[in-house]
């Protein structure tokens, strides 16, 4: 069965922006089935609307898809994983949280708490990308609450800020290869 993966932008985000077209074209090199999906309402997100529209790009989810977020991407993936009944094979968490940070846009994510036991149940492995120098999102998400409750292996990168000026991520590349034996 081909591998395929799924990187879902950050708030206000696009699929062609950032590192997200690099780790596609890296990702499809080695043959992945890569989709990039424009979320919708980028600028005003809800989280019902976001975890519905990853579904329905996802189809039946299996343990040959992997999942990469960039910030709110996280927590739809995170929430998304809350949804279904079938083990996918990996996800990697780039600038992730599991709280609002006080924005109002972002609330709809965070009105319950994350079921953990059932993100758990859907994803045995995972991988949390942090920067050192991030101005919204603390490394703790990453040292504490992303180890504790997902056993995430944390890298940390130095003076990346929130990813959102970098347009290529060996990181996360070495991260989707790892989870899936893929070379």
């Amino acid at each position: 069965m081909t591998k395929r993966a799924f990187i879902i932008h950050c708030w206000d985000g696009k699929p062609n922006i950032l590192w997200y077209p690099w780790l596609k074209n890296e990702l499809e090199k080695r043959g992945f089935e890569v989709n990039v999906p424009t979320m919708p309402n980028t600028a005003h997100p809800r989280m019902n609307a976001w975890v519905n529209h990853l579904k329905k790009i996802v189809g039946t989810p299996s343990k040959d898809c992997y999942f990469v977020g960039h910030s709110i991407g996280c927590i739809t993936i995170l929430r998304y994983l809350e949804t279904i009944d079938k083990k996918v094979g990996g996800v990697i968490l780039v600038a992730g949280y599991t709280t609002d940070l006080g924005y109002e846009d972002l609330m709809s994510f965070f009105a319950k708490p994350i079921d953990w036991k059932k993100v758990n149940a859907n994803c045995g492995k995972f991988v949390v990308i942090h920067s050192d120098n991030d101005p919204y999102v603390s490394l703790h998400y990453g040292t504490d609450i992303f180890k504790s409750k997902i056993n995430a292996d944390l890298i940390i990168e130095h003076s990346m800020g929130h990813f959102d000026n970098v347009t290529e991520l060996p990181s996360a590349l070495k991260s989707v290869l790892k989870l899936s034996n893929t070379k």
